[in-house]
């Protein structure tokens, strides 16, 4: 099998660098860089069915730029204004800095870790008095409810926006020899986009053991899997992939 073009489910990487682009350099394919999902955040309609007043919490746990989005989205449409006394965290400096485009930041109580909520465990457990909420994806992982439930911190967790299949119409024909996801509506994607897709000899990669199962539950076979115990990256798991293949060929020959 030989591989000429590659088709990577994740949006193309901003600063022009990836570990992806130093592969097909290596050995001579393709790659190109395509969002199979989208987020839409949820309608304040449904959001109400949740019954959560977002004005009864003292403090919000913010883990991406989206969820600071949609936060603020759904205080609008409600005609609510966040309190000069909320308190604000951030798993990121990054994160934290975004919410200056809805706050001033130097008045309010911000607070950001390194990427864990561990980063945060001192600052929050000072503020263990406080009712966070935790707006979320509906997809979500479950490691930061785990980390806060394990510092016995009132949190309610709450979804604000949603997971749902990028629309690929501009797409016409996949012409790639390799397909490589990472999410479960990642591959739903695939499908919806294209319903009469055939794999053939295009070879499918996959991220993760719940995205394993929703390739093989399509009836598409999986060419690729990672992580492994040996293989702790998906560009690993295709260069592994690649060698085996050449050196079939070269039996073969």
């Amino acid at each position: 099998m030989e591989i000429r073009r590659i088709l990577v489910s994740q949006p193309k990487p901003e600063n022009g660098k990836s570990p992806y682009y130093d592969l097909g350099e290596k050995y001579n394919f393709e790659v190109e860089f395509r969002q199979f999902i989208a987020v839409e955040g949820v309608s304040l309609k449904e959001f109400r069915k949740s019954h959560i007043n977002i004005l009864d919490f003292g403090a919000v746990l913010f883990t991406s730029k989206t969820a600071i989005d949609n936060y603020f989205r759904l205080l609008e449409e409600q005609k609510l204004v966040a309190p000069v006394t909320m308190k604000y965290f951030c798993l990121t400096e990054s994160i934290a800095l975004y919410l200056q485009k809805y706050i001033v930041y130097r008045k309010r109580k911000i607070f950001f870790g390194n990427g864990d909520v561990e980063d945060m465990q001192d600052i929050i457990m000072k503020n263990k008095q406080e009712n966070f909420l935790f707006p979320v994806a509906d997809i979500h992982k479950p490691d930061v409810p785990k980390k806060l439930e394990k510092l016995k911190i009132n949190f309610t967790k709450a979804v604000f926006y949603k997971t749902v299949c990028a629309d690929l119409s501009d797409i016409k024909e996949l012409n790639y020899d390799m397909l490589v996801f990472f999410t479960p509506i990642g591959v739903e994607s695939l499908l919806v986009n294209f319903p009469n897709f055939q794999q053939n000899d295009i070879a499918i990669a996959a991220f993760g053991p719940v995205t394993h199962k929703a390739v093989k539950k399509v009836g598409l076979r999986l060419d690729i899997k990672a992580p492994t115990e040996e293989i702790t990256s998906m560009t690993m798991a295709i260069e592994q992939f690649i060698k085996e293949n050449l050196n079939k060929d070269k039996k073969n020959d």
